[in-house]
């Protein structure tokens, strides 16, 4: 072998090297993908049974229910869509009714219902996905500085904005 054919053969090794390093990460990501909606997209989606997913919208008033043990059923709503969600574990210290939430899981294909695997509360729009902040903003049911934090803050300088309060 030439100095030269040794030269393209390690420079062919590095380059299939990248390759297969850049398909095993974007088959790793594919994987680990799971697709955001609101209530109202699920009714024109066709999400599978067993597709991870994420539900984001606002926890519907009344609706919290404790169940045996650490099991929550709740209902996310975005106005013009409820779906029903049922959890099991310790849920966030910001989680209650009218606030904002997101979810991850899938759909049980017994129930047809959401099987929730993570609740994420959030206490404002600024922590909220902003498509879907925006959508409920449009759609009339959230409101800037909505809720016990947002009047909390209210009058205090930068509003509901960055500030914590319990």
């Amino acid at each position: 072998m030439t100095r030269k054919q040794k030269r393209l053969a390690v420079i062919a090794g590095g380059m299939s090297f990248i390759l297969v390093a850049v398909l095993l990460v974007m088959f790793a990501f594919s994987q680990s993908v799971a697709y955001f909606f609101m209530p109202a997209d699920l009714a024109k989606a066709d999400v599978k049974p067993g597709t991870r997913i994420r539900l984001g919208g606002l926890v519907a008033e009344g609706s919290v229910k404790r169940g045996q043990g650490s099991t929550v059923s709740f209902t996310v709503t975005d106005g013009t869509g409820n779906v029903p969600v049922t959890y099991t574990g310790i849920l966030p210290d910001l989680f209650r009714e009218g606030q904002g939430v997101v979810t991850e899981g899938a759909f049980d294909a017994a129930s047809h219902g959401f099987v929730a695997d993570s609740v994420l509360a959030k206490h404002d729009e600024n922590y909220m996905p902003k498509e879907v902040a925006d959508r409920l903003k449009a759609q009339g049911v959230w409101n800037e500085g909505q809720g016990k934090q947002g009047q909390a803050n209210q009058g205090k300088p930068g509003g509901a904005k960055g500030a914590v309060t319990q």
